[in-house]
């Protein structure tokens, strides 16, 4: 649309509780259940936030330390100097399920089973400024964020009344729980602010701290990162820690057992799930023995628009054979090993020496000191050792 001559005042009067009424409502028709408004001002959790940087709680994750990424959280006007007001979103996926009952099947978590969220919201996002634009009758300066920007995304979502930071860090809605993406649209509209979510209705509830069984849940209510199962199989690009493989379960993309055992998603009202996100065949509860035969052109074929792509082949094929080690399923042994002569990828042949040794030691065993002095690649053979150290 062409620049109008002056902007439209919507400082005082109707005309600011109309727009800001006709934003929700056109949110609404766009997949957003859920919207509110709040300032620029500070994120109400950033001195939680700089501590947990001050302890290296991210883990690996050393962009969220970076200098200018942290003036940006501190201070959204930076992000955009002429927005005036932040729209926060929610669009809500599938809620996790009970686990598969078949022997040797993986699990990944609901976010994961459609669509990325990536290739879904930013358009809906452009779609609802665009309109805004053309009720207007101007531009609008706009900036548009789903997990993608410098900013505390629950935070401000919590300060727009979309809900509280639980126990478990997810933001989560009194009615509708936790299983949904934020998302964000800065503006320069001048929108008056909706009330804060005060309330905390965690109450003395621990389920999500006692359930998580890597413990990586802390009182403050963030998270040890390196401890956290979703980290280890979708941020962590190095070997999984040998302490913490039995622990990780049959996960093989992300984790939901702090969500699954909130109350607040037990009994939360159903809410409509965009086509997007609704599971694709062999996605949630993948059988293991198959997803060990992907190789780059099956994992690109199979994954292609799913977030499980973020992981690549090497990261996805090495949480499968660590699933495969906790799965008990003592068959699947001689498959591992055989990954030792035939899988070019070294990260994965680490992983599948773990997994064969932990089903059936006796048959592992002479094939696994046969790989730790013959590998090509120095860090599989220090791998192998380790698991031949115990």
């Amino acid at each position: 649309l062409p620049q109008a001559p002056r902007r439209l005042n919507l400082h005082h009067g109707s005309g600011n509780m109309d727009i800001k009424q006709e934003l929700k409502a056109e949110a609404g028709r766009l997949g957003f259940p859920f919207a509110g408004v709040t300032s620029l001002d500070p994120p109400p959790h950033l001195d939680t936030f700089e501590a947990w940087i001050a302890a290296g709680r991210q883990a690996g994750m050393g962009y969220l330390a970076d200098p200018l990424s942290r003036q940006k959280r501190a201070d959204p006007r930076s992000v955009l100097p002429a927005a005036k007001s932040i729209l926060s979103l929610a669009m809500p996926y599938a809620p996790s399920g009970p686990p598969a009952v078949e022997p040797a099947t993986g699990r990944v978590a609901s976010y994961a089973w459609g669509t990325d969220y990536h290739d879904v919201i930013p358009a809906r996002l452009t779609q609802l400024a665009d309109r805004i634009e053309a009720r207007l009758g101007c531009q609008v300066a706009r900036r548009a964020y789903t997990d993608t920007g410098p900013i505390l995304e629950r935070s401000l979502a919590q300060r727009a009344g979309l809900g509280w930071q639980g126990k478990n860090t997810c933001l989560i809605h009194p009615q509708s729980g936790s299983y949904f993406f934020l998302a964000e649209l800065f503006l320069d509209l001048d929108l008056e602010p909706d009330e804060p979510f005060r309330s905390d209705h965690c109450g003395t509830c621990r389920r999500c701290i006692e359930a998580c069984p890597t413990s990586c849940i802390r009182e403050d209510r963030t998270l040890d990162s390196a401890r956290c199962i979703s980290y280890q199989t979708i941020e962590n690009k190095e070997p999984i820690p040998h302490a913490l493989r039995p622990q990780l379960g049959n996960w093989v993309f992300g984790c939901d057992i702090c969500q699954q055992v909130c109350p607040w998603n037990r009994f939360a009202h159903e809410t409509p799930i965009e086509e997007s996100f609704q599971a694709r065949p062999g996605v949630p509860a993948p059988r293991l023995l198959d997803e060990l035969r992907l190789d780059a052109h099956g994992f690109n074929q199979k994954f292609r628009l799913s977030p499980v792509r973020r992981t690549k082949r090497r990261g996805y094929l090495r949480n499968v054979c660590i699933a495969l080690g906790n799965a008990g399923h003592e068959a699947a042994a001689p498959h591992l090993l055989n990954l030792l002569d035939t899988e070019p990828e070294g990260f994965i042949r680490g992983a599948a020496a773990w997994a064969a040794y932990r089903l059936d030691p006796g048959i592992a065993l002479p094939r696994l000191e046969q790989a730790a002095g013959s590998d090509p690649d120095p860090l599989v053979r220090e791998d192998i050792r380790i698991t031949l150290a115990g």
